[in-house]
């Protein structure tokens, strides 16, 4: 294990990651192959652990762990508050954020202090050196990289200099490929999985558009603003969010797509590609608001149980032609969708609640759902 050749050869695992691995999309496949090449390069890494942060409703970071020998690196999700729990703040991990600054502890060494929990379990399950990185992001953001061996004489000082510069140069990768994931997320968050795709592809010229045919769900709740009214700020946030998550997970479930939340309704649609969808896509969008029906019952005997206030809505559903396009003013776009057909729902859903019910389909709506159990609410 020479000095000369280790650090050539963590030369040679960086010349691939810039010219060939920044090209894999998937970070557990790339972190993969990057340790495989470490220790084809003479580097005698046994495990690697990555944790990279993330901008997600509901998750915080993502962590990958590679030990030789395995299949797979293995991934898991943290959700948030991860950086409030004790093992998490006593880990070289929030040590090696906090000083930016490299890490190491010679496991194999009798005085080697064993300041980190995890350090004495690898020690107990035979590592014998540990070096963790900070990967450095340019708007400040540090997450980290570390590896350890299980080599006799631990790791010599070219294959910590190696691991660093690998260290290096993967931070520049994994900010591209975060950025490109957070980008990609925020959009489905935001704008829908549907509109993200085609804001990140480059339709992002206002007033462009395209006319489709579509299932048009428009929903509310029923007494909203008397709840407003009433109801203390964080109570009215936890029922809104009850309410769309029903409406929402029934509407993506069944394959549609939400476009926008307004106040307290939310405005969705399943897309009809051709012909041959029409009665797929109505029974589709007819059995999601017989799941949303079926799932606010649920909700409601919670919240009875609770002693809050229970859900009521409305929810119209129709067939007809729309605009969906990029609107808005220059500098603040909506994808959005507009035309007579969404007036039309929007009148409907309104029209629900002085017949009495939950759920309304037009004449149009209804023709295509035909072999559905629909009953005649008259001439309006």
């Amino acid at each position: 294990m020479g000095t000369a050749g280790e650090a050539e050869d963590a030369a040679a695992v960086v010349h691939w990651m810039l010219h060939h691995g920044r090209h894999m999309t998937r970070m557990r496949e790339f972190g993969d192959e990057m340790c495989r090449r470490i220790v084809a390069a003479g580097i005698p890494i046994s495990r690697g652990f990555c944790a990279v942060g993330t901008l997600h409703p509901q998750i915080q970071a993502a962590a990958y762990t590679w030990r030789r020998g395995d299949a797979d690196a293995m991934r898991r999700l943290a959700e948030h508050g991860l950086r409030d729990q004790a093992n998490f703040r006593n880990s070289p991990i929030a040590a090696v954020q906090a000083s930016r600054r490299m890490l190491r502890r010679r496991l194999l060494d009798a005085a080697c202090p064993l300041d980190f929990p995890v350090l004495a379990e690898l020690k107990a399950e035979g590592e014998t050196d540990y070096v963790a990185f900070p990967l450095c992001f340019s708007n400040g953001e540090v997450n980290a990289i570390t590896w350890s061996t299980d080599h006799a004489e631990g790791f010599s000082e070219a294959a910590v200099a190696g691991l660093g510069e690998v260290a290096e140069t993967l931070a520049v990768i994994v900010e591209l490929q975060s950025s490109r994931r957070i980008a990609q997320t925020l959009m489905n968050t935001y704008v829908g999985k549907r509109s993200g795709a085609r804001v990140l592809s480059g339709a992002i010229t206002r007033g462009s558009g395209e006319v489709l045919r579509a299932v048009i769900w428009f929903c509310d709740l029923r007494g909203f603003t008397e709840l407003a009214d009433s109801l203390p700020r964080a109570e009215l946030i936890a029922l809104l969010n009850d309410y769309f998550e029903v409406m929402a997970d029934a509407v993506r479930d069944a394959g549609g797509e939400v476009l926008k939340f307004v106040g307290d309704g939310m405005l969705a649609i399943f897309e009809l590609r051709d012909a041959a969808e029409t009665g797929r896509s109505a029974a589709a969008a007819l059995a999601a608001a017989g799941v949303a029906a079926a799932r606010v019952a649920t909700v409601n005997a919670e919240r009875r149980r609770a002693g809050r206030p229970e859900l009521r809505f409305g929810l119209a559903l129709h067939l007809g032609e729309v605009t969906y396009g990029n609107i808005g003013a220059p500098d603040r776009l909506d994808f959005t969708v507009i035309g007579p057909a969404v007036n039309h729902a929007s009148r409907l859903e309104k029209l629900a609640g002085s017949l009495g019910r939950p759920v309304v389909a037009s004449a149009s709506f209804a023709a295509a759902a035909s072999g559905a159990r629909l009953v005649s609410l008259g001439r309006h």
